[in-house]
């Protein structure tokens, strides 16, 4: 719950020079396990009528009745149907929270690192078929180097740096905007979660998917609109990253924690019985009002956690979206 973390041994990280290596070893990972599961999920993608509303022309014998333009029809008398135009290609656009909070793990990986392999997932399951993927990426102040085969534009945002990455089509760019998501460097200071999702609202954008990645430890209010305005426009997909001693804390006596944002250090007596029922009373209350903050913004809501595997979750919950979508249901 809240942002206080566990002062830990750092998880080991792979140095600089292995990060294309560790890159190259997670593309393959999430390949095996995702590899077909959205093919046939987006109608646009395969020859057909569309979606995308176009002109209207007058109707003709054997046109489909739904798709009559009444506001046409009524002002020139004459019957109308809206044509469409099909979408060959998916746009997709992430919103990747690296804040300070997500540098932190007592599980089997850094919240940060969840984050970068769940950003990968999900690019993988969207470049095929030459869909576009893009993405904004927000961390605490401080200033941010410019990208190197992305033209970045950091835009700070109250105390936070955003940067975006245009979107773009083809395998070798989703790997070289995947290198910059992994190699953006977690600043101190608070970030502005509300600020970086609004950064998929302006400007307004084609139909198509938007993935916010984060922890959501922000107050709910700073975000829940943003959220609310992104689903009018986009399939919203939230992907909530957690750590198990935000749900609850061990009893190991006394336990210096600190504030990754704010750098305040407190000593908390964890041998209490009562104090660690306060906190995880605490922490589920946190979660439930981030689940309805998400619910009442119309987002699919997928929770990662740091000591699971990270992957059979997101298989399972693609399998479910995709079993909805045929049962003609939402989720």
């Amino acid at each position: 719950m809240a942002r206080a973390a566990a002062v830990t041994s750092p998880t080991p990280r792979p140095a600089p020079d292995r990060s294309e290596a560790v890159l190259s070893r997670l593309q393959l990972l999430v390949t095996r396990k995702l590899d077909g599961l959205l093919q046939g999920d987006y109608a646009g993608l395969l020859p057909g009528p569309g979606s995308e509303a176009g002109e209207s022309r007058e109707y003709r014998p054997g046109d489909d009745v739904r798709r009559m333009d009444w506001p046409v029809t009524a002002r020139t008398t004459t019957p109308h149907v809206r044509r469409t135009v099909a979408d060959r290609e998916l746009e997709t656009w992430l919103a990747v929270d690296l804040s300070a909070s997500l540098d932190f793990g007592t599980g089997q990986w850094l919240k940060r690192e969840v984050v970068v392999a769940a950003a990968a997932a999900v690019t993988h399951l969207t470049v095929r078929g030459g869909n576009r993927i893009g993405a904004v990426i927000g961390t605490g102040g401080g200033v941010s180097a410019p990208a190197r085969r992305w033209r970045s534009a950091p835009r700070p945002a109250g105390p936070g740096v955003l940067t975006r990455l245009p979107a773009r089509s083809g395998r070798k760019e989703a790997q070289g905007l995947l290198r910059t998501v992994a190699g953006t460097t977690i600043r101190p200071g608070r970030g502005d979660l509300g600020a970086l999702i609004e950064m998929l609202n302006r400007p307004p954008r084609r139909r198509g998917v938007a993935v916010v990645i984060s922890d959501f430890l922000a107050p709910a209010e700073q975000w829940a609109r943003p959220m609310r305005k992104l689903r009018v426009r986009h399939d919203v997909l939230a992907i909530e990253v957690v750590d198990p001693r935000e749900l609850e804390l061990p009893d190991v006596g006394v336990l210096p924690v600190v504030d990754p944002e704010s750098g305040e250090l407190h000593e908390v007596q964890t041998a209490d019985p009562r104090l660690r029922q306060r906190y995880a009373d605490a922490a589920t209350a946190q979660r439930a009002t981030i689940a309805a903050a998400l619910r009442g913004a119309g987002a699919a809501h997928l929770r990662l956690r740091t000591d699971r595997d990270w992957l059979l979750d997101m298989v399972r919950f693609v399998a479910a979206q995709r079993h909805a979508r045929t049962r003609g249901t939402t989720r």
